[in-house]
């Protein structure tokens, strides 16, 4: 098979007739240009060029194959170009996973972002609970994931790059006219009276009420299993109960529900929120890209925002 180079050599030789000239536009030395010449032309089986007293002139053989030179040139600068509008963002895919209460909260304030930067990325995104997401994540279905731990089943999985970009404190959803509202602060040992709104289907917020009521010495009292956040914010509106949830569950809050904080010396739990991909694959530019996107806009989620844009209702209502 003909060496590409070479062929591309013999294509600025012709066009500019004269090997010294295709040797600079190339970035070899003319000695350089004239060993590969040869080499090219032992390959061809045939003389490519005529070497004048001033330049060269193709053969008709040389001639022929520098005309395909030129194709294969075009090709390759094509190539060069589309790579270099995936570095610079203007073209591509980029699959994301994501579980439900980052997908409520903050993918789409990233995602508005990306697409107002890089509006020639195309952006996938699937939802899973955190098993399933781990595996898209090792089979490459998704490039990059978001997912959460707690202190207690924390991801130990070295197949996996994590970045962390923000803790997601657990807060207590009461009504509106509670008068837990009213207390300077709120300890679990002090709702061993109250019902409780749980998470159905084993949702790890169900484990987290569970954990933290009996570390406080008593068992939750269950009124209602909800299915979704909205519905249980529901239902502690109604009076049925009162609710622990993630912050970032939250942030489609109720008007008629409240928010509070534990205080300080309750060992609330905490879930990290992280950004994933699989540690073998090195991240693309849209991927990079993103994950600067999300480390920023979760800034905008820590708990001193929540302060104000949420708890600040507390002290209000």
């Amino acid at each position: 098979m003909l060496n590409v180079r070479r062929l591309l050599l013999l294509t600025e030789a012709t066009e500019r007739g004269s090997l010294t000239a295709a040797a600079e536009a190339l970035g070899m030395t003319t000695s350089a240009a004239s060993q590969q010449m040869s080499l090219l032309e032992q390959e061809a089986g045939q003389p490519l060029i005529e070497r004048l007293p001033r330049g060269v002139r193709p053969t008709p053989a040389g001639a022929a194959l520098a005309e395909r030179g030129q194709a294969i040139r075009r090709e390759l600068r094509a190539a060069q170009a589309d790579l270099d509008s995936f570095t610079a963002l203007d073209q591509g895919t980029l699959r994301l996973g994501s579980f439900p209460t980052a997908s409520a909260s903050l993918l789409p304030l990233a995602l508005t972002r990306f697409r107002r930067r890089h509006a020639g990325i195309r952006i996938e995104v699937r939802a899973g609970v955190l098993a399933q997401l781990r595996e898209m994540l090792h089979t490459g279905e998704v490039e990059q994931g978001l997912l959460w731990d707690y202190e207690w089943n924390r991801l130990d999985d070295p197949a996996l790059a994590l970045t962390h970009l923000l803790d997601d404190p657990t807060v207590l959803v009461v009504p509106a006219d509670s008068p837990l509202r009213t207390r300077p602060s709120v300890r679990l040992g002090d709702l061993a009276d109250q019902e409780w709104i749980i998470r159905a289907d084993n949702h790890p917020v169900a484990d987290v009420l569970r954990r933290s009521c009996r570390q406080a010495g008593f068992e939750p009292r269950i009124a209602y299993s909800s299915h979704d956040y909205q519905e249980a914010q529901a239902m502690v509106a109604a009076g049925l109960g009162i609710a622990l949830a993630p912050r970032l569950a939250l942030t489609s809050r109720r008007s008629d529900v409240r928010l509070l904080p534990f205080a300080s010396g309750v060992q609330a739990p905490t879930r990290r929120i992280l950004l994933a991909r699989a540690a073998a694959r090195p991240a693309t530019p849209p991927a990079q890209a993103m994950a600067r996107v999300l480390r920023t806009v979760a800034q905008r989620f820590t708990v001193s925002d929540l302060q104000r844009a949420q708890l600040g209702a507390v002290r209000r209502g």
